[in-house]
């Protein structure tokens, strides 16, 4: 890739876009780092089981077998994060009260600036990953949603089996999702300054406002009982608040 087809592909203010980190191997993308070599887990540690995240085909797979939360050992605060994912198909499942089988989607997500390990849910940030395939209308849970606070404003989820891309960029307050190409959601944490509740009214879960919340953590992976892979994880650390 030359570097006038990179530089089309700078965003306003600096911020590098998905294709500039793409170029890493190439070796055009400066300062652009892989999270993730391939082949091992080496930077990362888990929550739970180590043997719940393995390495399957270049890629990293929650095995579902109690891995708990897959997280960086470094943390970070501004950035751009670009990663591809993959969901499984839904599997059945049997509800252990009204004995019927129940069908359960793929459930995972991408945390982001994640201050206290012992408390991911409440001190990081979730972009949700979930089978949301033929969703008309996205929702504060579904794919790419920064969840329970702001919805993607379409839904741009590849069907299940395929690899979809998203961009995570964090710049001072401002939190932004893209995902296979386009701009899907955003939030300014400075506006979500009450605990429980988001800036339209709306409640959401978090014992926490995100405005008081630290602006740097771990970056990490969630197994929610389903299978998901994930791969070619890179990051530009970008300056400033």
């Amino acid at each position: 890739m030359s570097m006038s087809v990179i530089a089309r592909n700078l965003i306003v203010s600096g911020i590098v876009a998905a294709a500039f980190c793409a170029a890493q191997s190439a070796g055009a993308a400066e300062n652009c780092v892989a999270l993730f070599d391939g082949k091992t887990l080496d930077g990362w540690a888990t929550t739970g089981n180590p043997e719940g995240w393995a390495i399957e085909d270049g890629a990293i797979a929650c095995q579902i077998k109690g891995g708990g939360y897959l997280y960086t050992k470094e943390q970070y605060e501004n950035f751009v994060l670009s990663l591809d994912f993959k969901v499984s198909p839904p599997t059945k499942k049997l509800n252990a009260k009204s004995k019927k089988e129940e069908l359960h989607k793929c459930n995972s997500g991408v945390f982001i600036r994640w201050s206290d390990l012992k408390n991911p849910v409440h001190t990081g940030i979730e972009v949700q990953v979930y089978d949301s395939v033929g969703v008309a209308t996205p929702g504060k849970h579904d794919c790419g949603a920064l969840y329970d606070m702001v919805a993607p404003c379409k839904n741009m989820e590849k069907p299940v089996g395929e690899w979809n891309h998203m961009v995570i960029t964090c710049k001072g307050p401002i939190i932004s999702v893209e995902m296979n190409g386009e701009k899907i959601c955003e939030m300014n944490e400075d506006q979500f300054d009450k605990p429980g509740q988001n800036p339209d009214g709306t409640k959401n879960k978090y014992k926490n406002a995100w405005k008081d919340m630290p602006r740097k953590g771990n970056i990490g992976f969630q197994d929610h009982g389903g299978r998901v892979w994930f791969k070619d994880v890179k990051i530009k650390v970008l300056s400033g608040n």
